[in-house]
């Protein structure tokens, strides 16, 4: 699973008020896209594009564990978040949304923003292309792989209880082939 984009570099100790204000979040998702970080970077919610990765520094999306923070840096379409620590919560969130996340200690001093990133979540390389500076982020746990893979938590839940059921999909009822009772 990669990630490939421009670098929107930010620093620390970014709670997740600053990722989408609290004002902010009562509305649609496609309104609260508009204003993500805006109050640290006006340009970021105008400019991104699908694929773009957010770096940044130590303690990211700290203070709350409102999800709606890692939904509305989603719905941007950004490919990753890179960041040198995230707050235990946040982290959590973005897995279980499918937003793929990477702990990467050292990363904000080696990128510039408006680099090209390539950033292997698979194995926690991250590439800088202007540079050719390579980062080793933390690797990712296998579980939390699985459901970045799946598209978040409640797709990975959907998944499995196809395998339980044999693959008959939830909610069959346990009704056998037609003709059998």
């Amino acid at each position: 699973m990669r990630a490939r984009g421009r670098c929107w570099k930010f620093g620390d100790n970014i709670p997740t008020d600053q990722i989408v204000r609290s004002d902010r979040a009562i509305g649609s998702m496609q309104e609260m896209r508009k204003h993500v970080l805006e109050n640290l970077n006006p340009a970021f919610a105008r400019d991104v594009r699908p694929g773009d990765i957010l770096v940044a520094g130590r303690h990211f999306g700290q203070s709350s564990g409102r999800a709606v923070a890692p939904k509305a840096l989603q719905a941007t379409g950004i490919g990753a978040v890179v960041v040198e620590s995230a707050a235990r919560l946040f982290y959590r969130n973005c897995f279980e949304i499918g937003l793929p996340l990477l702990q990467c200690p050292g990363v904000t001093a080696g990128v510039e923003d408006g680099d090209v990133l390539d950033v292997d979540l698979a194995t926690g390389i991250l590439l800088d292309e202007r540079s050719g500076a390579r980062f080793e982020g933390e690797r990712i746990d296998p579980f939390l792989m699985s459901m970045l893979r799946a598209g978040g938590l409640i797709p990975m839940a959907g998944q499995l209880a196809g395998e339980a059921d044999g693959g008959r999909g939830a909610g069959h009822g346990g009704a056998g082939r037609e003709g059998e009772s």
